[in-house]
């Protein structure tokens, strides 16, 4: 429940922050032109929280259901207008001034992306070294001659320093469909060229695991089968169990590592095991139970003991990166353009079916995602505000009425023909686009609960 409440106020506050950020976009362009703004709302339906500005009067609005929000400008066509104000009606604009208004909010997505990807770069990240740990047979990483411990030094032309940004690379240039050329530094210490086929590497793109696709699994330290936390009341406690016992074997069989452990344990829901191991150098043989617990419909064993991690295990499986004030910027505007370039091309692909629509999102993956993130810490959830602050810019000015991009197509229509188009052909198009979001709306939904049921 906890959990949940969480993941909720994570999604609440990342689309509070990003719809806050698109209509601020357009309220301070608008505002900064000469048009009256009558409303700024977060959110639609019933407002939850109210407040009157003192320049114009403008309302400024919390709205309760947190999927959106609107910036609503004076504009005759929306209801009567004061003579006296007219001047200061939307509609009684130039063309260059409602085009610069409509483009502020996507352009406000983007700056923010920027920004945050700067804040990123200067604190500094940490990720997973690219390192290689197996090579599954018969894959398209063994065909291009991978081998274990090969580290990761650049795809193409781009520097790799970890595992994420080795899959954003791969997708990148494998949506191209040509082949890949990536280096890496062997296990012996040279460097490397291992050439990965790109008609492999376009199916690729549209799975959700590239790593597992390409049959490379990063390399991870082996966690030794030491206890930590042990909770009260729960099996270990009750058989006995104490910090800093070391797990040898269970029912004889030896134990490797936590993760083996775990395995074992989680496998063995209800029944009584014997339990091998070292305390203070001597041996001891304990009997346990193994409790039951609920997990995706599914029961489960636990026993209530944590894994004592020694210290700086780690840190030779960790990779930083780091820039400097002035060199972030540039790098931080080129990653907003290239993953909007990359947003745009998957989208599409899925348009003409070469991408799968199962790759879309919707608000439940979305919150989840967001939850995930914000219990990283604040790097993750900026990056995660950072993405979807992208892809928003990016949806915003697609060509569908109702979006920020079909108003820009209208006005590049009437910028060609020399007048607006007709009151009822603009209706018909934003029944038209009303009709295309809703469908997609709904199949993203849809996409979300298949995942969610399995």
């Amino acid at each position: 429940m906890e959990s949940l409440l969480f993941t909720i106020v994570s999604f609440i506050l990342a689309i509070g922050i990003l719809i806050t950020v698109h209509e601020f976009g357009h309220f301070w362009v608008a505002r900064r032109l000469g048009v009256k703004v009558l409303r700024f709302s977060v959110g639609f339906g019933t407002p939850i929280w109210k407040r009157i500005g003192r320049i114009d009067a403008t309302e400024y609005v919390v709205a309760a259901i947190p999927l959106g929000g609107y910036v609503k400008m004076l504009d005759e066509r929306e209801g009567e207008v004061a003579e006296r104000e007219l001047g200061r009606a939307f509609n009684r604009q130039s063309l260059r001034t409602r085009t610069a208004i409509v483009l502020a909010g996507p352009v406000a997505n983007f700056l923010f992306a920027i920004l945050a990807f700067w804040l990123i770069m200067v604190s500094g990240e940490s990720g997973s070294r690219p390192w290689v740990g197996a090579v599954a047979e018969g894959s398209v990483a063994e065909d291009a001659g991978f081998q274990t411990e090969d580290e990761l030094l650049a795809i193409a032309d781009r520097k790799i320093t970890s595992w994420e940004a080795a899959v954003y690379a791969l997708l990148r240039e494998g949506i191209e469909g040509r082949d890949l050329s990536v280096q890496v530094l062997d296990r012996d210490g040279y460097p490397q060229v291992r050439v990965l086929a790109g008609e492999k590497l376009a199916a690729l793109s549209d799975r959700g695991n590239v790593l597992e696709g390409l049959g490379l699994t990063p390399k991870r330290p082996n966690v030794p089968p030491l206890l930590g936390e042990i909770v009260p009341g729960e099996s270990a406690d009750l058989a006995g169990l104490k910090p800093a016992d070391l797990v040898l074997s269970i029912d004889a069989d030896p134990v490797e590592s936590w993760s083996q452990l775990v395995a074992v344990i989680r496998n063995s829901p209800g029944k009584p095991v014997l339990l091998e191991v070292e305390r203070d150098g001597q041996r001891l043989e304990l009997q346990l139970l193994v409790g039951t617990v609920e997990a995706d419909g599914k029961r489960v064993g636990r026993i209530g003991a944590g894994v004592d991690i020694p210290e700086g295990l780690y840190d030779e499986y960790r990779s930083e990166f780091r820039l400097g004030p002035v060199e972030a910027i540039g790098a931080s505007l080129y990653k907003t353009w290239d993953m909007s370039l990359f947003m745009l091309r998957m989208l599409g692909r899925m348009v003409v079916g070469k991408a799968s629509v199962e790759n879309l999102s919707g608000p439940i993956s979305i919150a989840q995602t967001a939850g995930k993130t914000a219990s990283y810490g604040v790097i993750y959830f900026l990056k995660f505000l950072a993405l979807v602050s992208i892809s928003l810019g990016v949806l915003n000015l697609l060509p569908v009425p109702m979006l920020d991009g079909g108003h820009l197509l209208y006005f590049l229509v009437e910028a060609l023909k020399g007048g607006p188009l007709s009151e009822e052909f603009q209706i018909q198009g934003q029944r038209i686009g009303m009709a295309v979001l809703l469908a997609v709306m709904l199949l993203a939904f849809y996409i979300d609960i298949t995942r969610l049921l399995g």
